[in-house]
């Protein structure tokens, strides 16, 4: 008489056995249904650029092909927008974010968005509003640590802004007026001895590299 087994070790037994779906899909006659059930299981939990589910597809050996006619039946349909998901992207990432246009557009690139796409979103955000969202984070940002100069933490919070893809102008006056402000301190006080030449050359080379 053969022992009898847990349920415990008979679900894991299961689980062993129930392929993953980071597999690859198995052979079939029908590519297209793998690549759609694929794709479905990808949509269900967030949206995607059309590119980032053909690189999704490729890495899971779906047939070119067949990848390439659901993707365009699936844009059909308004299942994959890439128009849609940039102008979500962009108001969702500048408003939680407090991302410039720089570093949104570094984003949408990386996920293989059309740049005349991004391009056309960005187009939401102006020099007015994008000054506003980055003198708000400022606003939120601005502290001095133990035994910190003024300066120093203009320098500081200058750096964090630059991060986030405002262009040094920006980065500098917004940090120089939020403390100045908090901190009752004449902005002409601490001009002359905030630009130091490292923290210029540190700004500038971060926004060639977006």
């Amino acid at each position: 008489m053969r022992p009898r087994r847990s349920p415990r070790t008979s679900r894991m037994s299961r689980r062993r056995r129930e392929p993953s779906s980071d597999q690859p899909p198995e052979e079939t006659s029908d590519p297209e249904s793998a690549v759609r059930a694929i794709l479905l299981r990808r949509l269900s939990s967030a949206p995607r650029t059309r590119n980032e589910l053909r690189e999704d597809l490729r890495r899971r050996g779906a047939d070119p092909d067949a990848s390439e006619r659901v993707l365009d039946r699936f844009e059909e349909v308004g299942l994959v927008d890439d128009v849609a998901f940039t102008r979500l992207w962009v108001e969702s990432r500048h408003r939680s974010k407090a991302l410039a246009r720089p570093a949104l557009r570094r984003e949408l690139q990386q996920r293989g968005v059309d740049a005349n796409i991004i391009e056309r979103a960005l187009e939401d955000i102006n020099d007015e509003g994008e000054f506003h969202r980055a003198l708000s984070f400022a606003e939120g940002k601005a502290r001095l640590r133990a035994g910190e100069e003024l300066p120093a933490a203009v320098n500081r919070l200058a750096r964090q802004l630059a991060r986030k893809g405002y262009p040094s102008s920006v980065c500098f006056s917004v940090a120089r007026n939020v403390l100045a402000t908090k901190f009752e301190q004449r902005q002409d006080d601490i001009v002359d001895e905030m630009f130091t030449g490292d923290v210029v050359d540190d700004l500038a080379a971060h926004q060639e590299s977006m």
